[in-house]
């Protein structure tokens, strides 16, 4: 395989790296993990066990990306993310014992394709971000983010509509449920609050 490991990253002999994924300094990926091709992980980020990702995905600096988290392709994660994977964390059970992995069953979050995940923003798993969908840096994303939702906040809302560019799209005037991106111009319809694309 064609990649790139910086000599201070801990990279399970059992994880499988697509080619020409990049992993930097102090970035550790766990057993089993998977990463596709293209892929880009920052200084000191965290792959779970069994994490699987798609190709052309970027994890950022200090990204936490816990197991069983599942990120499609083309999706960014912004620096110190954190994608946690247990309901009713305790280090302790209710006998003080300290807690072990077979103590509690790990839950994840579904990153789905294209989608970005800003800044210091938390996915309280189990929950899916949608395809192409956004959250603004600092949000505390708490349940299922629709396709195309530009979400933020504690906890996380809709506060708007983003295209694949990126970019907030426009409702058309005069024309409830038609929206339209200012910097490509695709269009897409809302209905029942969800978005889809116009072909």
């Amino acid at each position: 395989m064609n990649h790139r490991i910086q000599p201070s990253a801990q990279v399970d002999p059992s994880a499988e790296l697509g080619d020409g994924t990049t992993v930097w300094d102090l970035a550790q990926i766990r057993e089993g993990a998977r990463l596709g091709a293209g892929c880009i992980v920052g200084r000191g980020a965290y792959v779970g066990a069994g994490v699987r990702i798609g190709d052309n995905v970027k994890l950022q600096n200090h990204a936490l990306v816990y197991e069983p988290a599942v990120l499609e392709d083309g999706v960014f994660v912004g620096p110190a993310v954190v994608l946690t994977n247990d309901r009713a964390p305790r280090s302790v059970d209710p006998d003080g014992r300290l807690k072990r992995a077979a103590d509690w069953d790990a839950v994840g979050v579904h990153v789905a394709e294209g989608a970005s995940l800003g800044a210091r923003s938390v996915c309280v798993a189990p929950l899916r971000i949608g395809r192409w969908a956004m959250v603004a840096a600092g949000a505390v994303v708490t349940r299922d983010v629709p396709d195309f939702a530009l979400v933020a906040g504690v906890p996380a809302r809709r506060i708007g509509w983003v295209g694949r560019a990126g970019i907030r799209l426009d409702e058309r005037p005069g024309e409830p449920g038609a929206w339209e991106c200012p910097q490509t111009g695709e269009a897409y319809a809302e209905s029942s609050g969800a978005l889809t694309e116009r072909r």
